[in-house]
């Protein structure tokens, strides 16, 4: 089965299990460098995300390579692809509704929903409705970001609006949580059955992604992970943040529609999703195995690299050959 990968950039972690699972794997990227291209059995350079011409691209990379599978591994591609799914079928899609891609993508809107359906989340308000009893400190968070970019900490109301000023992002203001952060990664069906939720701890991060954590059978996280999967509409893999509070609760800060940074720690512990993924696509109905996973596997993360050097037809091919997963 082909299985299309869209914005690979630098997920070579997601590609390789696909490989190891019997996918044959065809990355697409808007940069000739993206190392996961050269981590795929091929690879395809398309146009950026905001070109008109970037959905045909993939829908002609759907019939040339009779792509059965697409698996978007950026944020930012997401409202787009969705609503276009017709044109890259027969291909499946693993991403949620148009409507929950676009509620999911907007921070704020995500917040109200969360608020609306019975799901904690911190209090969060646009600049100008912050209250006077506030609790600081407080975050500027970028309406639509990712990574951890255009996030800034406010101690208090002259930092606060210092920091509307300075960012040149749509932001709103949220209250910061106090408990200790966790990260759920869960996979649905394309009927929204939570199929499994893995929690795992979030020992260190940079820039928004985890660099080092552990798998934890915890049922309230478990439970919680996919009761919120199931409330927000989720279709294939999905990351879910949220801190336990003193108080017990588990507000809600994120949900993104894709594998999350941590992806390795979940497929270590078990997890099979680039399997249930497969599976999804070719039109069988996986029973959900909540819970089942390894316990206590650690993950600690490393920088690596891919050499290039240009071919005779001006394409780039690696230096050495690539390791096998």
């Amino acid at each position: 089965m082909v299985v299309l990968f869209t914005c690979a950039g630098q997920r070579v972690d997601i590609v390789r299990a696909f490989r190891a699972a019997g996918a044959t794997t065809l990355g697409a990227d808007a940069d000739s460098l993206a190392p996961a291209l050269y981590h795929s059995d091929r690879k395809a350079i398309v146009p950026r995300i905001a070109h008109a011409g970037y959905v045909p691209a993939l829908a002609a990379l759907v019939r040339e390579h009779d792509v059965r599978l697409i698996v978007p591994l950026n944020d930012l591609d997401h409202p787009v692809l969705s609503r276009a799914a017709a044109e890259l079928a027969p291909a499946l899609l693993l991403l949620p509704d148009a409507d929950v891609c676009a509620r999911m993508s907007d921070k704020l809107e995500a917040h109200a929903f969360f608020v609306d359906n019975g799901i904690p989340s911190p209090r969060s308000w646009l600049p100008e409705d912050v209250p006077r009893d506030a609790r600081y400190p407080v975050l500027v968070k970028a309406r639509e970001g990712f990574g951890s970019r255009h996030i800034y900490r406010a101690d208090d109301a002259a930092q606060l609006g210092f920091f509307l000023r300075y960012t040149t992002a749509s932001s709103f203001v949220q209250e910061r949580c106090l408990g200790e952060e966790f990260s759920i990664d869960v996979f649905s069906d394309m009927d929204g059955r939570c199929l499994n939720a893995i929690p795992r701890t979030m020992l260190l991060s940079k820039g928004g992604e985890s660099i080092k954590g552990a798998s934890i059978k915890d049922r309230e996280l478990i439970e919680h992970g996919a009761r919120v999967a199931a409330t927000v509409g989720i279709k294939g893999p999905a990351n879910i943040q949220c801190f336990r509070e003193p108080d017990g609760s588990l507000p809600i800060t994120d949900v993104n529609t894709r594998f999350g940074g941590g992806f390795p720690l979940p497929l270590a512990s078990g997890s099979r999703y680039p399997e249930l993924a497969l599976a999804l696509a070719r039109g069988e109905r996986p029973e959900p195995r909540l819970g089942e996973f390894e316990e206590g596997v650690l993950m600690t993360r490393f920088f690596s690299e891919v050499c290039l050097e240009p071919d005779g037809d001006g394409s780039l091919q690696p230096v050495l050959p690539l390791p096998l997963p």
